[in-house]
């Protein structure tokens, strides 16, 4: 049998960690042993492990943070939006690493690996796949490029940093250390999407490497569509009017879209005044509460959760799902909210077009355009039938996401991952 292990930061945390947890039950659903290494434990699952608990555990989290907040000149902005990986563990001794037939990486910043620590993994002579849920592994620094086209060449100069950066700053330093690491060996890079593939292959850091893109999973059992009714009636949210979801771990970060959010709903209570008292906005998330205040609907904030079954009823209890995102891989939200039967509406931009089918599933707004997503609004909750697009949205998931599809593409990568380790050896 097939053994796999799987590398993420956190457990439970971020986008990266869902994905992580639900490849390893559609692993192992489907005749492969497939078990996940995180920083610290949070659940009793018994195919999850943690690091072996040491009360410097965070330390090298908190010494990585703080060398960033030094090269920021200790401005705090940004100092989550690049990594240098310069802390981390060596997971080589573990039980777990020994025993695998493949290392499968996902997220592994803030304190999990080193470049050191992956260097080491990679001469251990175990065939690597690291999958890619943002740019970082074809950048220096940055999760997020947001424009800027450097690592097409060589990362310097870099935006993240004060000023700018210069030819010789640490996005330059990082970008000499991750090109070294890649000479000595090969990675097999999976991405999210079509779209980061593609970002992926622009990048001087990543040529000659093997780039592919597999989907995250997402369990069709559990993530349905039910009783919008019943839903609505176990979370005490309105049965007489129409309600707007949107969901992330966040809702104040910038790129999240609030503000764009915000907007568009102002412009459809001036265009139709009816919606004020017709539409309800539920917010779930970090900061639901501020950002309540200043939309113009009756909202109902959540706040942050982790219970899946609650998240699984707000979904089913929504008509419409909104994700105003300037940048996005492949969202988890959106895959969720469709495979319960919910119509999405988003900005064009990134993997999002390939869940997203315009006017099939739902509404594809115009990147960063306020009146084309209060269009897309308002087209899937009065002009569309929304029981059409809800079941296409499903047909979309159960045929692109389930778990067997995706875990048969991800089987084929590990096979070839050892075929090609054997061959080079």
């Amino acid at each position: 049998m097939l053994r796999i292990l799987i590398v993420n930061t956190s457990e439970q945390t971020g986008g990266a960690a869902v994905a992580a947890c639900r490849l390893m039950n559609a692993l192992n659903n489907n005749g492969v042993k497939a078990k996940l290494l995180v920083r610290e434990k949070e659940t009793d699952s018994l195919t999850v492990v943690g690091l072996p608990r040491r009360p410097w555990l965070k330390w090298p989290f908190l010494w990585e943070r703080l060398m960033i907040l030094c090269r920021l000149h200790f401005r705090w902005k940004g100092l989550f939006s690049v990594d240098t990986a310069s802390s981390g563990f060596d997971i080589t001794s573990l039980p777990e690493f020994k025993e695998a037939d493949v290392v499968h990486l996902h997220w592994i910043n803030q304190g999990m690996l080193s470049l050191k620590g992956i260097r080491k993994i990679l001469r251990s002579g175990k065939p690597v796949v690291w999958t890619m849920h943002d740019m970082w592994p074809a950048t220096a620094l940055c999760h997020l490029t947001m424009g800027c086209r450097n690592f097409t060449v060589a990362c310097q100069s870099c935006k993240y940093l004060p000023g700018g950066g210069s030819r010789n700053d640490l996005a330059a330093k990082v970008w000499r250390q991750k090109q070294r690491l890649l000479d000595e060996q090969t990675i097999s890079f999976v991405a999210c999407s079509r779209w980061l593939e593609d970002e992926a292959r622009h990048s001087a850091l990543l040529s000659g490497q093997t780039i592919t893109n597999i989907p995250n999973p997402i369990d069709t059992r559990q993530f349905s569509p039910d009783d919008r009714q019943l839903a609505r009636e176990a979370e005490q949210l309105p049965q007489d009017k129409r309600l707007m979801l949107f969901v992330c771990q966040n809702l104040s970060h910038a790129n999240k879209g609030m503000d764009y959010l915000i907007e568009a709903c102002n412009m459809l209570t001036e265009k139709y005044p009816e919606m004020r008292d017709q539409l309800g906005v539920v917010l779930l998330g970090g900061h639901a509460d501020e950002m309540a205040e200043k939309m113009p609907f009756a909202t109902f904030p959540i706040g942050y959760i982790s219970d899946e079954e609650r998240i699984i009823r707000l979904y089913r209890a929504a008509d419409v799902f909104v994700l105003p995102s300037l940048s996005e891989n492949l969202p988890n939200t959106i895959m969720e909210a469709m495979a319960c039967g919910v119509p999405c509406v988003a900005f064009r931009v990134g993997g999002i077009p390939e869940e997203i089918d315009h006017m099939k599933n739902g509404y594809l707004a115009q990147y960063r355009s306020i009146d084309d997503l209060a269009r897309g609004i308002r087209w899937t909750l009065y002009e569309a039938d929304r029981d059409a697009l809800g079941r296409e949205a499903v047909k979309k998931v159960v045929h692109s996401y389930s778990q067997t599809s995706v875990s048969m593409r991800y089987i084929e990568v590990y096979q070839h991952a050892i075929a090609q380790r054997h061959f080079n050896l």
